[in-house]
C-alpha cells in the first residue's frame, strides 16, 4: 500500500510533467505573425490616403505604397486588406493591437521616438524634407528665418519632430500640429495663403506641385532620409525578416524602379510655369475638343485622356499650327499619316483628332505581341514619335546590353543613344534624335496624370476641380475605356 508520502510525490510529478507539457504546447501552438497571415490567408496592413500612398479611383484601389504592398501580399499568396489611418499617430497604436494591423505602410522614416513604437524595414524610398512657401511671399533660406511664420505640420510627423528640435535652438518657431489634414490640404493652404509654410518630403511635392501653381520649395531641410515599413514592437522577426527579403528582392530584379518610374520619374517635367499656362489651357481650350476626344477615343478604344494628353504634347490644343518639317494641326500629323488615316484636311480639329487615334490605336496594334502593359502604352507614344523601326534598334540595344527589351524603364536609357554614331552604326534603321521620344513619352505620362486627376468623378467638388483647372464638358461620371493606371 502506497504511503501518503510516496502518493505526493507521484501526485507532484505528474502535475509538474502535466504543467511542463501544457507549457511547452503552448510554446509550440502559438504560430508566429507570418504563420497567422498565412493561415489566415489575409495580409492586414495600415496606411495612409494620399496620393503617394493609397487612394482609390475610377480603376479601383492605386498609389505607390498599395502596389508595393499588393505585390508583397501575392508574394505570400495571401489577399490584401488595406485600413486606413486617421493621423499618424493612429497607424503606429494600430499595429499595437493584438488583432490589429500586422504591417504599416504609409510613407514612414524612422526617428527616435517611432524607433520605440515600432521595427522597420530595410529602405525602398528616399526623400528629403522640404520647407514649403507661397510664390510672391519672401523666401525663406534657412531655419532661423522659419521664426514669425504661420507653420503647420501633420501630426505625429516626423516633420513634427524636426521641427520640435528646432524650436530647442529657435525658440521662438511656432507650429501647430493638425490631424484634420493631409499633404495635399497643407500644399493647398500654402498655395491659397492661408499658412506661410509647411514641411511636406520631396516625392509629394513633386507629385502634387502641378496641382498648386503657387507653392514654392524654400530650402530642403536637412539630408535625404529612407521611407520604410513597420511592424509592431517586439522579438517575433517573422514577418519583419520576409518584408526585408521582399523589399531586397524587388530592388534587385527591377521591379521597386519600375514603380518609382512609373509614380515619380515623370513628375518634375512641367515645372512651375508650364504648370501654370496647363492649368490655364485646361480650362480655355480643352472644353473645345473634350467631346471629339471621348469619341475618337471610344471609336478607337484608347483612354480619351491619353489622347488629349497626345494633343496637348503636339499643338497644345490647337488647331491651326504648323510646324517647319510640315507637321499641321492639333495632332500634328505628317501628309503621309495623315492620308493613310483617311484625313483631308489636318486643320480641322475633328479630322485631325480622329486620324490622330487611328494611327496611336495602329502603332500600338503593331507593336511586338511580347510587350504588355502598361509598357506597351509607353511603346506606342515613343514608336508615336519617332517610329517603330527606331523603338525596334533601341529594344535590341537593350538586349544587348543585358536589359528587358519588353521594359519602358530599360530602353528609356537606350534611345539616346540612337543619335551617337558609335551607337547607331550598328542598327538596321540608323540615327534619330534618341532623346525626343523619352521626353515625348515623359511630358504625356504628366498630361496624363494630370487630366486622370481632375476628371474623377470623387473630385467634383473639391479644391482641384474648383481652382479653374477644368470646365467639364461632359458627365464626367460616366465610365471610359482605359489604359492602365500610371
Amino acid at each position: 500500500m502506497l504511503t501518503q508520502t510516496v502518493l505526493r510525490s507521484r501526485c507532484a510529478k505528474w502535475l509538474f510533467a502535466t504543467g511542463l507539457l501544457l507549457l511547452l504546447s503552448g510554446c509550440v501552438d502559438k504560430p508566429s505573425t507570418l504563420e497567422r497571415v498565412k493561415e489566415d490567408g489575409v495580409l492586414r496592413v495600415i496606411t495612409r490616403n494620399s496620393p503617394a500612398t493609397y487612394f482609390q479611383d475610377r480603376n479601383g484601389e492605386t498609389g505607390f505604397e498599395y502596389e508595393l504592398v499588393k505585390r508583397f501580399a501575392d508574394d505570400l499568396g495571401v489577399e490584401l486588406k488595406i485600413e486606413t489611418a486617421d493621423n499618424l499617430d493612429d497607424i503606429f497604436a494600430g499595429l499595437s493591437q493584438p488583432k490589429g494591423p500586422v504591417l504599416a505602410a504609409a510613407g514612414l522614416v524612422t526617428s527616435e521616438v517611432r524607433e520605440k513604437q515600432a521595427r522597420f524595414s530595410h529602405p525602398y524610398l528616399e526623400v528629403t524634407p522640404q520647407v514649403i512657401y507661397r510664390n510672391g511671399q519672401n523666401r525663406p533660406t534657412d531655419a532661423a528665418e522659419l521664426v514669425g511664420k504661420k507653420i503647420m505640420v501633420l501630426k505625429g510627423s516626423s516633420h513634427a519632430e524636426q521641427l520640435a528640435k528646432l524650436k530647442l535652438q529657435y525658440p521662438a518657431i511656432e507650429y501647430e500640429e493638425s490631424d484634420a489634414v493631409e499633404v495635399v490640404d497643407l500644399l493647398r493652404m500654402v498655395d491659397e495663403g492661408q499658412i506661410d509654410l509647411t514641411l511636406v518630403d520631396s516625392n509629394e511635392v513633386a507629385m502634387n506641385q502641378v496641382y498648386f501653381p503657387n507653392v514654392r520649395v524654400a530650402f530642403d531641410l536637412g539630408d535625404g532620409r529612407d521611407q520604410r515599413w513597420a511592424v509592431a514592437a517586439g522579438e517575433d522577426n517573422s514577418l519583419l525578416d520576409e518584408v526585408n527579403g521582399f523589399i531586397d528582392k524587388v530592388k534587385a530584379n527591377g521591379t521597386l524602379q519600375r514603380l518609382k518610374d512609373r509614380y515619380y520619374g515623370h513628375v518634375d517635367v512641367l515645372g512651375y510655369v508650364g504648370a501654370y499656362t496647363f492649368a490655364q489651357h485646361l480650362q480655355q481650350r480643352l472644353p473645345k475638343f473634350e467631346k471629339t476626344f471621348q469619341a475618337s477615343a471610344k471609336q478607337e478604344k484608347v483612354d480619351w485622356r491619353l489622347l488629349a494628353a497626345i494633343g496637348y504634347q503636339e499643338s497644345m490644343w490647337q488647331a491651326s499650327v504648323t510646324s517647319k518639317t510640315g507637321v499641321r494641326g492639333l495632332m500634328m500629323l505628317t501628309q503621309n499619316t495623315a492620308q493613310a488615316m483617311g484625313v483631308s484636311n489636318r486643320l480641322d480639329p475633328k479630322q485631325s483628332i480622329n486620324g490622330g487615334a487611328k494611327y496611336f490605336a495602329y502603332v500600338k496594334d503593331q507593336l511586338d505581341a511580347s510587350i504588355e502593359e502598361p509598357d506597351r502604352t509607353w511603346f506606342a507614344l515613343a514608336a508615336y514619335n519617332v517610329g517603330s523601326g527606331h523603338l525596334d534598334d533601341a529594344r535590341k540595344l537593350a538586349e544587348n546590353e543585358g536589359l528587358n527589351p519588353n521594359k519602358w524603364l530599360d530602353v528609356k536609357k537606350m534611345l539616346p543613344r540612337l543619335a551617337q554614331k558609335k551607337w547607331y552604326s550598328k542598327t538596321r534603321y540608323g540615327y534619330a534624335r534618341g532623346g525626343e521620344p523619352v521626353h515625348f513619352v515623359a511630358n504625356i505620362r504628366r498630361y496624363y496624370d494630370i487630366l486622370t486627376w481632375v476628371t474623377q468623378p470623387q473630385l467634383e467638388g473639391s479644391q482641384v476641380a474648383d481652382g479653374n483647372l477644368h470646365v467639364p464638358g461632359v458627365d464626367q461620371s460616366k465610365p471610359t475605356q482605359q489604359t492602365p493606371p500610371l
